[in-house]
């Protein structure tokens, strides 16, 4: 199948890119930043996801948003426009059979930022408008909602022993998620799913649920 990936270069999309290559897929990956995927069937567009992507990339049967800043001064504008903007681009595609975005835990408890808890919410409101809109033609369109991840964006986590205990803490497993974990889910969503559609789906290590209950 043809792929369009936005945010390809690193972490979560990277590792969504390289999924769908291992399972035999082309793959048109979208970022601000050059590649880094290496691989015959992957074809990279230097863009900005807050402007529609270049004409040249073909209509898709699998559309991922997964383009995004931490910065909170640029957050709505690439977290929650700029994902708007870019599936708009693609959404009449007449292949198009799954859209899928990469939302964040911060959608539904607001333990982040200001503005990237209520871009990310905002992606998630958006994403139900456009599952109502693309049902009218069996294109399935969801959402995933990562807690923490192994990435390069939260390298100043990772690196220290004391921060990432106390975020591990927070969690029920105990630990936060691989890249490659959300990439299998994203497969999932998009090429095995056909009836799930309109859903935020969590994958936080149980952090929601963390709880002390004092009596």
């Amino acid at each position: 199948m043809k792929v369009v990936i936005s945010g390809t270069s690193r972490g979560i999309g990277r590792a969504i890119a390289l999924k769908f290559l291992e399972e035999g897929h082309t793959v048109w990956g979208v970022d601000i930043a050059g590649s880094t995927v290496s691989d015959p069937a992957y074809f990279h567009v230097t863009a900005d996801v807050r402007e529609p992507v270049d004409a040249s990339v073909p209509d898709p049967e699998v559309l991922i948003s997964c383009a995004g800043t931490q910065e909170e001064k640029d957050a709505i504008d690439v977290n929650l426009k700029g994902a708007i903007c870019f599936t708009e681009r693609f959404a009449d595609s007449p292949v198009l059979r799954s859209v899928l975005f990469i939302a964040s835990a911060s959608a539904r408890n607001g333990a982040e930022f200001p503005y990237y808890s209520a871009s990310k919410a905002g992606l998630v409101g958006y994403m139900k408008n456009a599952a109502l809109s693309l049902a009218k033609r069996g294109v399935t369109c969801n959402s995933i909602s990562p807690g923490g991840v192994i990435t390069e964006s939260n390298a100043h986590i990772l690196e220290s022993s004391e921060l990432y205990s106390a975020v591990r803490a927070e969690t029920l497993l105990g630990k936060w998620a691989e890249p490659a974990e959300i990439a299998e889910l994203a497969y999932f969503m998009t090429v095995v799913n056909r009836s799930i559609t309109g859903e935020d789906i969590l994958i936080d290590n149980g952090e929601m649920l963390k709880s002390n209950f004092i009596w």
